[in-house]
């Protein structure tokens, strides 16, 4: 066994290994009643039970380690105080030979840590001052910060909210010491989500963040304007911008949630610790990571769009001066760091636009049947009740050896139930949800999709019933369905009608078949298919499936292509920045690598037969696109016949000249790197990464400035250039067409695939076919409505370069 010297000599207290010196030496000899002396040169003074060291006593390493303290049947249990030759030293609580209950230690490098232990890793409460004066104090999790957490640096800067892993995550309240504050949501340590952030001289603004930069639409208030309540200015950005990291971390603003709670432990007076205020010094924050929090917003540059149509640099140091009109606000749009627009407005009327947007979103929550009745404590219920019944599932279909799934899997017939009592049963834990029972379809076969899809089975579990919950999230579509989405962003998990529960039931199998042998399919990826029956024999469907857009990169616009033209389109009164756009809204095409386009109606075309011979019809792509930052972005370019001569070779080192892919500079393809780029299989990932021919038909990575290297897959990190056509009214010239070009990175997926064409929908071909063109409407037979789907995306969407 390792020597207890061995344990801290780093000082990190992450070792596992038990303090058990008794059982590696062999007894030589006893010189007196109350010790003994070992071969090795340890020895031990104190009490004895037989034989055994009970009770107090001292151990004494040859290498000059020592432990004092409490004994018991050989084993270090109690209170005691430990040395090392380092230097470290802890005094506190020991069980069986570990670290375990509350302690402080001092590290070698100065740094003192003193709360709670679970075998020998911090976990708990626990306030830590590191060697260079920061401070961390709050909950540790593994030796990391996790949960509620306050972080004092020794320049002044101050955070109080939650930690994962570590790092800022969640909610949290960032004080620079120059008086400037950030209240609002972060990821990974940087600031993303909705936020508040407030100036020294008393100016706001309200806003999201995206990884760290200013993303999305904000609203400025000056220094002396009439600023709304925080919280009412939290709960309409939460509405306003619809993100998830938004709506589930940020829903209020509140300081008063984050004052860390101290462990209610009564200890004598020569154990209590003073809390005043935190860091860890085997994790301590890296410099960057600590100058990023330092920053704030006011010192950085930002390109100002011109109503000209240019763009012009200024500094958002003078964006918090006292405007000479107090009422006026500022209605901000940022793109990664980037202010790109400003539009001057009054507070009365930004308060009454707020106002009408509230309303409208009440009233069509109102119209949604589903939502209407489990919304509220029913929905967190329904949460709760899928969690259990998911947990349940998977812990019990886990262990079952590995098979190839058979006929008897698919089918009403092959599956799991159970009934969860709230008071917890034999095989049910208790819990605080309502009376339910539950069903579990096809066990076996989405077992085995998962594990196709590489999906770990822990992993699965701990991103949907996890500690951090469920989102619940808006329906973007008619049919009124609940929207859950996991904390990670990786699932989406969404209420069925009873008919497309049927329709998925019977093409399970064919659709098992074609996952099989497409490993690049765009259709949606199913990963669980369940059932909630609650009091009054309501019943509640739900299916888990992959989210299309669960990328580090904000996905700006999304779009719902049918390939129909009746009705597909969107009121501008209604269109927020996370509106699904349709077809008539789309006012660009999207210019790609030769071969990645090829790939990609390879598989829609395969994706399509499939839908056709299952009879189904409604079904679309769900295209996000990012758009890189405005300094990077080309201003107005003639037509695209455009795209360079992409025979050319590439260089020595795998990288070709970005005048090879596109004409504008923000994004860059690359030969695929496995050690370069996170090959982590995800929800909406499983196929080897794409060939392009750009590159002499290697397989490829993308380039994204300022998040770094992504690999490409079909429908994942895809990168573009995006074409938007100007109306001639819009340019000085009638002769030339002129157009504005965008890199992009697009993600996609064929969604919505339970629509059979029934007697209903034929019925609705024939009444509208009455009224409009029958080729424009959604509901057509099969093969019409493929022929059309493919050659719209063909012809509009992704037009071959000439």
């Amino acid at each position: 066994m390792t020597r207890l010297k061995n344990l801290f000599d780093e000082g990190s207290g992450t070792s596992t290994e038990q303090l058990d010196p008794v059982s590696c030496v062999n007894v030589e000899n006893v010189e007196r009643l109350n010790e003994k002396a070992f071969s090795n040169g340890d020895l031990y003074v104190g009490d004895f039970k037989e034989i055994l060291p009970h009770s107090k006593g001292k151990y004494t390493w040859s290498d000059g380690t020592v432990y004092e303290g409490d004994w018991e049947a050989g084993k270090m249990t109690g209170k005691g105080l430990l040395h090392w030759p380092s230097g470290a030293k802890y005094n506190g609580d020991i069980s069986g030979g570990y670290l375990h209950g509350f302690g402080a230690f001092t590290a070698p490098d100065g740094s003192i840590y003193e709360g709670q232990w679970r075998m020998n890793i911090r976990h708990g409460f626990g306030r830590k001052k590191y060697s260079n004066s920061d401070v961390y104090e709050g909950e540790w999790k593994e030796g990391v910060h996790e949960g509620k957490g306050r972080y004092f640096w020794n320049n002044g800067n101050k955070y109080t909210g939650n930690w994962k892993r570590g790092k800022m995550h969640g909610r949290g309240v960032m004080e620079w010491v120059n008086g400037d504050q950030y209240n609002g949501c972060w990821l990974n340590g940087l600031r993303h989500g909705c936020g508040i952030y407030q100036y020294a001289d008393g100016g706001y603004y309200f806003g999201t963040w995206i990884r760290g930069l200013k993303d999305g639409k904000g609203t400025f208030y000056p220094a002396g304007s009439k600023c709304p309540s925080l919280k009412k200015c939290s709960i309409s950005l939460g509405y306003k911008n619809g993100h998830k990291s938004v709506s589930s971390q940020c829903s209020s603003l509140n300081l008063e949630e984050f004052v860390v709670k101290k462990p209610s432990v009564k200890r004598s007076l020569s154990e209590k610790i003073s809390i005043s205020g935190v860091l860890r010094s085997s994790g301590r924050m890296s410099h960057k990571t600590a100058e990023n929090s330092r920053l704030s917003d006011s010192g950085r540059e930002f390109i100002r769009y011109n109503s000209s149509g240019t763009f012009s640099l200024d500094s958002d140091a003078g964006q918090s001066e006292v405007q000479e009109n107090t009422a006026v606000v500022y209605e901000r749009e940022y793109m990664q760091g980037v202010m790109i627009k400003e539009r001057i407005r009054n507070c009365t009327e930004l308060s009454k636009k707020d106002e009408k947007r509230t309303r409208s979103h009440a009233k069509e929550t109102k119209k949604s049947s589903c939502v209407g009745i489990f919304r509220g404590k029913n929905s967190y219920h329904l949460m709760l009740n899928l969690q259990l019944g998911i947990r349940y599932t998977v812990g019990k279909i886990t262990p079952v050896p590995k098979r190839e799934v058979r006929n008897a899997d698919f089918g009403d017939r092959a599956r799991i139930t159970m009934f969860f009592p709230r008071r917890g049963s034999q095989f049910t834990p208790l819990h605080k949800s309502i009376d339910f029972y539950w069903k579990d379809y096809c066990p076996m076969v989405f077992r085995n999709l998962r594990e196709m899809f590489k999906l770990d089975a822990a992993e699965y579990m701990m991103s949907i019933c996890g500690d951090d919950g469920l989102t619940e999230i808006s329906s973007p579509g008619k049919s009124g369905s609940i929207f859950y989405l996991s904390h990670d962003d990786k699932f989406v998990i969404k209420t069925l009608k009873r008919s497309e529960l049927k329709v998925l039931l019977k093409m399970l199998p064919n659709y098992y078949n074609h996952v099989k042998e497409y490993e690049n399919t765009l259709i949606t990826k199913f990963f669980g298919l369940h059932r909630i029956t609650l009091a009054g024999r309501r019943k509640v469907r739900f299916m888990v499936m992959g989210n299309m857009f669960c990328t580090e990169l904000r996905i700006h616009h999304r779009y719902d292509l049918k390939g129909s033209t009746h009705g597909r389109y969107t009121e501008k009164d209604k269109i927020h920045e996370n509106t699904t756009l349709k077809d008539l809204d789309l006012s660009y095409e999207f210019h790609m690598d030769k071969s990645l386009r090829k790939f990609l109606f390879y598989q829609i075309d395969v994706d399509c037969k499939f839908l056709k011979s299952q009879q189904i019809i409604d079904y679309s792509l769900l295209l996000g696109l990012h758009f890189r930052a405005p300094k990077q972005l080309n201003g107005l370019l003639e037509p695209p016949n455009m795209m360079p001569n992409i025979e050319s070779s590439p260089t020595s080192h795998g990288m070709i000249t970005e005048e090879l892919l596109f004409p504008s500079k923000g994004l860059l393809l690359v030969a695929h790197e496995p050690s370069s780029v996170n090959t982590e299989p995800g929800p909406h990932i499983r196929g080897k990464a794409l060939r392009a021919y750009s590159l002499g038909d290697k397989e490829v990575d993308v380039l994204v400035p300022g998040t770094g290297r992504l690999r490409v897959q079909l429908g994942v990190n895809m990168p573009a250039q995006a074409n938007h056509k100007l109306y001639r009214d819009e340019t000085d010239s009638a002769e030339v067409e002129l157009f504005e070009v965008y890199d992009v990175v697009l993600y996609m997926g064929i969604i919505d695939i339970l629509q059979e064409y029934n007697a209903k929908k034929k019925a609705e071909n024939a009444c509208k076919s009455v009224k409009y063109d029958p080729l424009s409407i959604s509901a057509v037979e099969p093969e019409l409505y493929a022929r059309r789907f493919i050659g719209f995306l063909q012809q509009k969407v992704f037009p071959e370069l000439p």
